[in-house]
């Protein structure tokens, strides 16, 4: 699709922008390229847009929101001042107007007839991103084929939620300049999801149906939220009568797990995939959903041993509700952190570090439930000081039972005895001042 039939797909009511601040224009540019000024005039022509961006607002779902629009068929949706001028003026009329972006991207980078002045144009696309950012109005980005060069550095890779368009070619180095062996999915959207850089591979025909959801999700909000009620446990249960036995039941394959408690707490919730920095762990499930009537973030542990792109993307999350004022739940179940090589060569350490830094920052209420394994600083990182509650069947522990017995070196048959002495059960961890009661239990 073209810049405007995309906008007209996804805005009911588009209004453009008239520019209130233009780029250095001279007719053949600032490197006085021939024939420059005449490519323009005939990239005009065709496509029908002055530049290679339309910039305007509109209704997106029950909202509004600032629209960024590359048309690709104008010098291939390069940037140069005018650009940039346009696409910084869009930010800051988001701000007057506080409103979320929307970045319909589709780029091969910075415009070579303008040389280092278009070049610099990321920069300043960078710092109306961040003035964006600290005003704590979100930017959702959408690439779309291509998204390379600067474009995706400068303004796709830093978006608060990143869609991308499969099949699309998504790379810093597009495919004329890198080197002619180099190809394959590490270009692409799907090995930009699969490295954990986008949220979601969305279709251009399924971008009328998610990005309205998705910005009613997001608009922003000034006040500091109430906290949410932790959710419902889906079966009750009385509490174990040892603690060798919370472990079992925390570890039973029939009990409820975290997608149990999301779909149920949730009427609809909007997934967010990915550490942005080459990972993914799919036992972090973390995105914003909706609960009787207002968003909440959400990171939930799966009852796997997460990886350091789990605890970065986590963290990522609870960074993100902080700066939207939105309330955040957290689930936990972990027998712990993954604590192999691959894990320690991966910032295991560096990782857990920053979503404790990122619980202990936030502004906004986190709600905690424990659902079944609590395991050491793994589960620990994603507990709410204060605000954490347990269910019948779950667990906390400074340290799993048998990994207790091996530091003390103890035989195995006396793991139950060692669960006894950590004092597991969940109603051990409310009496011992973590947790704020047990959920589930029917009353006495």
């Amino acid at each position: 699709m073209g810049a405007r039939e995309l906008i007209t797909a996804v805005c009911a009511d588009f209004t453009e922008f008239a520019p209130r601040r233009t780029g250095t224009r001279p007719v053949d540019g600032p490197l006085d390229w021939d024939g420059y000024g005449e490519q323009r005039r005939r990239a005009a022509e065709r496509t029908g847009a002055a530049e290679s961006v339309l910039c305007g607002h509109g209704s997106v779902g029950s909202g509004r929101a600032v629209l960024v629009a590359f048309e690709f068929g104008f010098l291939g949706g390069s940037v140069g001042e005018e650009t940039g001028a346009r696409m910084v003026d869009a930010f800051d009329r988001a701000r007057e107007l506080r409103l979320p972006v929307v970045s319909l991207v589709a780029s091969g980078g910075s415009r070579m007839q303008e040389g280092i002045r278009a070049l610099a144009q990321l920069q300043t696309i960078a710092r109306a991103c961040a003035r964006t950012r600290r005003a704590g109005l979100p930017h959702v980005a959408v690439l779309r084929d291509p998204t390379t060069g600067g474009m995706w550095a400068a303004l796709g890779a830093g978006a608060d939620v990143v869609l991308a368009v499969p099949g699309a070619e998504v790379a810093f180095g597009g495919s004329r300049v890198r080197p002619a062996e180099e190809s394959g999915e590490a270009f692409t959207a799907a090995g930009k999801f699969a490295a954990g850089q986008v949220d979601r591979l969305v279709a251009e025909d399924e971008l009328p149906a998610v990005l309205p959801g998705l910005v009613d999700l997001l608009q922003p909000r000034r006040a500091v939220p109430e906290p949410v009620a932790p959710p419902v446990p889906p079966r009750p249960g009385p509490a174990p009568g040892s603690g060798w036995a919370a472990v079992r039941s925390a570890r039973a394959a029939e009990r409820p797990r975290a997608t149990d408690y999301l779909d149920r707490f949730f009427t609809s919730r909007f997934a967010l995939s990915g550490d942005r920095a080459g990972g993914a762990d799919p036992g972090m499930l973390c995105g914003i959903g909706e609960h009787e009537g207002r968003p909440v973030a959400y990171a939930a542990q799966t009852g796997t041993a997460n990886t350091p792109a789990g605890f970065r993307t986590a963290a990522r999350l609870v960074r993100l509700a902080d700066r939207l004022r939105l309330p955040v739940l957290t689930l936990v179940d972990t027998p712990g952190a993954a604590n192999g090589a691959a894990a320690e060569l991966a910032g295991a350490g560096p990782a857990i570090g920053e979503l404790f830094t990122a619980v202990a920052e936030a502004r906004v209420p986190i709600t905690t439930l424990v659902i079944g394994e609590g395991g050491s600083g793994g589960a620990l990182a994603l507990a709410a000081p204060g605000s954490t509650w347990i269910t019948a069947d779950a667990y906390f522990a400074v340290i799993a039972p048998e990994s207790a017995a091996s530091i003390l070196k103890r035989p195995p048959e006396q793991v139950p005895e060692l669960a006894e002495s950590l004092r597991l059960r969940p109603q051990d961890v409310v009496d011992l001042g973590f947790a704020r009661g047990v959920l589930g239990e029917p009353p006495r």
